[in-house]
């Protein structure tokens, strides 16, 4: 027993059993650390399958809301530009009925005067040629019109 008791609590012995419990202290977080690395990998693969899964199965239907969101905001669009379209036209009728409005329209669109006054009409001294050239072709049967054209079209290339 001596023997054996010196033995344990010689150095070399206790410095020999350290090293192997170091040893196996590091063996084992080691191993431990490459376990949590691996799982942590493969859930690491797993969350990423699963978040790439979810932005396809997602990608047309967010695409179709964004479609629709984006259609609607145009009929709105167009619903309101055709309210003010209403209420310009509210607005025109209502000065149609107005007696004053509509005698200033008639004598500027249609050059009509009141009994008692002198219209003037000016006209334009080129439009009055045009139509004085175009009155004597209306005298003429079509075909002939026609033909003059396709002359004048002729002499316009040489």
């Amino acid at each position: 027993m001596a023997v054996k008791d010196r033995d344990r609590f010689s150095t070399t012995t206790r410095l020999k059993l350290l090293g192997e419990q170091t040893a196996a202290r590091v063996y084992r977080s080691q191993t431990r650390r490459q376990a949590r690395r691996s799982r942590l990998t493969g859930r690491a693969a797993l969350l990423a399958l699963v978040v790439c899964s979810l932005v396809v199965a997602l990608a047309y239907p967010i695409r179709q809301y964004v479609a629709q969101r984006a259609e609607i905001a145009d009929l709105a669009r167009q619903k309101q530009q055709a309210r003010e379209r209403v209420e310009q036209l509210r607005d025109l009728k209502a000065r149609w009925q107005d007696d004053a409005y509509a005698e200033q329209q008639i004598r500027q669109r249609l050059h009509y005067v009141m009994p008692g006054e002198t219209g003037y009409v000016v006209i334009d001294p080129d439009a009055a040629e045009r139509a004085r050239a175009e009155q004597g072709t209306a005298d003429r049967p079509w075909y002939s019109n026609v033909w003059d054209g396709v002359d004048k079209a002729d002499a316009a290339d040489q």
